[in-house]
């Protein structure tokens, strides 16, 4: 097996902590990263800042391709070149907006679904024992589990106690006749073909399903990026639109960290054709009204927000994964960061950045 892992996506919030992640393992990273993101969201969601920073932390053991994921031929040479010392794909690279691939539906499709199948076709020819891990979405799932049987409380929606999935939405949750947005669509795609490679050419696949990711390595920008935006809103004294549901849907959030130790204990015994929905599941949730009173605790300061009475298109009311398979197959993974911890470190890590 190889020591190299291959990384797209790797300035971005996932792909930069598996950057450090596995480089601090002894591997030699290949990231592959064009700053899409800039073109996606203009300067505020460019991940340039972050590229510098990794640059400069891990030296001799990152190399950096500013290659787009749509080039097959680019792809195929940098894996042909890499060869059997590929040891681990990491395929984080996307199109992650709703409102941005209804604008843009090819560009959002060719990114999602067709970077995809350059990225598995490439280590199928070249490094086909090496694990290959795909950051996929609860949104696949589309807007089905708005149907679930919410009952109001006075921070949140919640599901009755003895429902079946009250300790989290596993993966028998039905893919179909729901509305997914253009995005998640181009997501269902990708995440089918990277079970279908496991499957048909038996190669080591994964997919994890995740919900709301965070970290400090997010560019926080609104609608994207939830917990940090929360964060940044309430230290600059920023207005935060809160849509629908009157601020009670839920989300569970998962730190970056224990996503990409999620990531590890897949690469140390791989399986093949793999699905795993991965969030902060019961041990890390919260309502918008609760994440605001969170962040005010945290920081002292009163939140500024404004309901406006219309819910976004396909948003989730409700959501928290079922992490039960992947902690049945790797009994040893742990969720480490609850939504207080993961506010408290944004605090911490922008305090000299986010000022009134």
């Amino acid at each position: 097996m190889g020591s190299v892992v291959v990384i797209t996506g790797s300035a971005g919030l996932i792909g930069s902590e598996s950057v450090r992640h596995f480089a601090g393992l002894g591997m030699d990273v290949v990231g592959v990263d064009n700053d899409m993101r800039g073109y996606f969201f203009g300067a505020d969601g460019s991940t340039k800042w972050n590229l510098e920073r990794l640059t400069k932390e891990i030296g001799d053991r990152y190399t950096h391709h500013s290659l787009d994921i749509r080039d097959r031929e680019g792809l195929d040479q940098l894996f042909a070149k890499l060869g059997k010392n590929i040891g681990l794909v990491i395929h984080a690279a996307a199109q992650p907006s709703h409102d941005w691939a209804a604008r843009e539906p090819f560009t959002d499709f060719d990114v999602n679904a067709v970077g995809t199948i350059n990225m598995l076709e490439a280590t199928r020819r070249h490094a086909i024992e090496a694990p290959f891990i795909f950051t996929s979405t609860n949104k696949v799932y589309g807007d089905t589990p708005n149907s679930l049987p919410l009952v109001e409380q006075e921070t949140r929606w919640e599901l009755p106690e003895d429902h079946k999935w009250y300790g989290g939405i596993d993966e028998t949750m039905s893919i179909d006749s729901s509305m997914h947005s253009v995005f998640g669509a181009s997501k269902v795609a990708a995440d089918v073909m990277v079970q279908e490679y496991g499957r048909y050419f038996d190669m080591p696949t994964s997919v994890f399903r995740g919900g709301t990711l965070t970290g400090p390595g997010h560019s926080a920008a609104e609608l994207h990026g939830f917990l940090a935006y929360v964060m940044r809103c309430v230290m600059e004294g920023r207005l935060y639109k809160i849509y629908g549901y009157k601020g009670k849907m839920v989300r569970d959030a998962i730190h970056s960290h224990d996503l990409v130790s999620a990531f590890e204990a897949f690469f140390r015994a791989p399986r093949v054709a793999e699905i795993y929905n991965m969030g902060g599941g019961r041990f890390s949730n919260c309502s918008h009204i609760e994440a605001f009173k969170i962040a005010e605790e945290i920081t002292g300061r009163e939140a500024r927000t404004e309901y406006v009475d219309e819910n976004r298109m396909g948003d989730h009311q409700w959501w928290i994964s079922g992490t039960g398979r992947f902690e049945e197959h790797f009994p040893d993974w742990k969720l480490t960061y609850d939504v207080p911890a993961i506010l408290r470190e944004m605090y911490e890590a922008n305090q000299d950045v986010w000022k009134a």
